[in-house]
């Protein structure tokens, strides 16, 4: 098969209407998985290619194929669908459009790193997808050839999909994030070598192993090739899942979505553990590591928010702190106290009551680089970047009780974290 050159690359074979791609359609855009490099060749391919980590941490996805590889005892291949940040959607969509690009990537991950058994955690809300993908492992068969195939519904939540959240689910704990090491590749579910990897970087596998490391490359920068899943919200006319090449301009991705509906005050980049960039700084600059880290920003989950200028940011500010806040596994104390203390001073600021500022950034400090997961360090990013970007707003919240903005929900709404049964 034709490498696809440009946009779109991993939706280039999304149906019109909607419904997944059968496998039959599948294999004729694609060609059979069994007929694209496998094994350790796989993992050479994939160091050359560059490809990072598309779930939110960044990883080099070589450097991680290869240390399950080099572990002793057969290792497990867990995909991480359990997308627990509200505001993205990327790999729901990639689940309901293309779900056998995703266990291509699967198969071909395990066969690289030895492994017989590919589970894949989906979140128990994702009905939509789990159906698709349950469609998805009957065409193929539970048995793939190289591996078995199985989808577990696991909690859905924020913290549940973090790595060692839905490993110790899977090992029949509560999806909690637990102290590392043991980190995953060492040891992970039933005590075996783990590879946990995102539904989307999976999906970036399959098309690496098929049409090569030097086709990855012909998009992106030097330093992060390939393109991205960016879900796109808010003050744009066409909000929803968009392929990017990484190192586009901001502006030209919200071209891409429809352009803006109003004028935005702020860009939230990265989903609620990324940053608030302000309006002029963000159309300036380009989605990737180095230009968004000089302002403070990481592309994180690949969400982009245009925050409308007519919205009270710092409304909408409070009451995703206080969701963060209810997020936490409860089993660590800067989550428990430090992000509770915090909720309760930004929604303290956003009713003019107090100026918790000099507080806010102590207690941020206090919590930062602490617990069992990160879960403090994106929440205080997300806090202290809005302190810095609405400034003026605060102001006004302190002086008047509020800042003439609407208060309306525009960050996508948050349901509350399930508990395992």
């Amino acid at each position: 098969m034709s490498a696809p050159h440009g946009l779109p690359r991993l939706l280039a074979s999304v149906r019109d209407d909607g419904r997944p791609t059968s496998f039959e359609e599948h294999i004729r855009a694609y060609g059979h998985a069994r007929d694209a490099a496998g094994g350790s060749e796989l993992i050479s391919i994939v160091e050359a290619s560059g490809l990072s980590g598309r779930g939110g941490a960044g990883f080099p996805t070589g450097a991680k194929l290869a240390a399950v590889a080099g572990q002793r005892g057969r290792p497990v291949v867990v995909v991480n669908a359990v997308e627990g940040e509200p505001a993205s959607g990327k790999d729901r969509a990639l689940l309901r459009a293309t779900p056998h690009l995703v266990l291509d990537g699967a198969v071909l991950a395990a066969d690289a790193v030895g492994a017989r058994e590919v589970i894949v955690g989906i979140g128990r809300r994702a009905s939509r997808e789990q159906k698709a993908l349950a469609e998805a492992i009957a065409a193929r068969g539970r048995s793939d050839g190289r591996c078995t195939l199985r989808a577990v519904a696991a909690p859905d939540g924020f913290v549940n999909g973090e790595e060692t959240a839905l490993i110790n689910f899977l090992n029949g704990g509560p999806p909690k994030p637990t102290f590392t090491p043991p980190r995953p590749f060492e040891r992970g579910v039933a005590g075996a070598p783990t590879l946990v990897q995102n539904v989307e970087t999976l999906a970036q596998i399959a098309l690496i192993a098929r049409y090569g490391a030097r086709w990855f490359r012909e998009l992106g920068t030097p330093a992060e090739p390939g393109t991205a899943l960016a879900t796109v919200s808010g003050a744009v006319a066409r909000p929803g899942i968009h392929e990017v090449e990484l190192g586009t301009p901001l502006r030209r991705v919200l071209a891409e979505a429809g352009g803006s509906t109003e004028a935005a005050s702020a860009y939230l980049v990265g989903g609620y553990f990324g940053a608030w960039l302000p309006a002029a700084v963000g159309e300036q600059l380009d989605l990737d590591r180095e230009s968004l880290a000089a302002h403070g920003g990481a592309l994180g989950s690949r969400v982009i928010i245009a925050f409308p200028s007519t919205a009270c940011a710092v409304a909408e500010v409070a009451r995703v702190t206080r969701y963060l806040a209810d997020e936490s596994a409860g089993q660590c104390g800067p989550c428990v106290n430090g992000l509770g203390a915090i909720a309760t001073a930004v929604e303290r600021l956003s009713r003019g009551e107090a100026d918790a500022r000099p507080q806010l950034k102590r207690w941020a400090e206090m919590v930062r680089g602490r617990g069992a997961c990160r879960h403090p360090d994106g929440a205080v990013r997300f806090v202290s970047s809005a302190l810095t970007v609405f400034e003026e707003e605060i102001e006004l919240h302190l002086r008047h009780g509020r800042c003439g903005g609407k208060q309306m929900a525009v960050l996508p709404a948050a349901q509350r974290r399930q508990v395992a049964a």
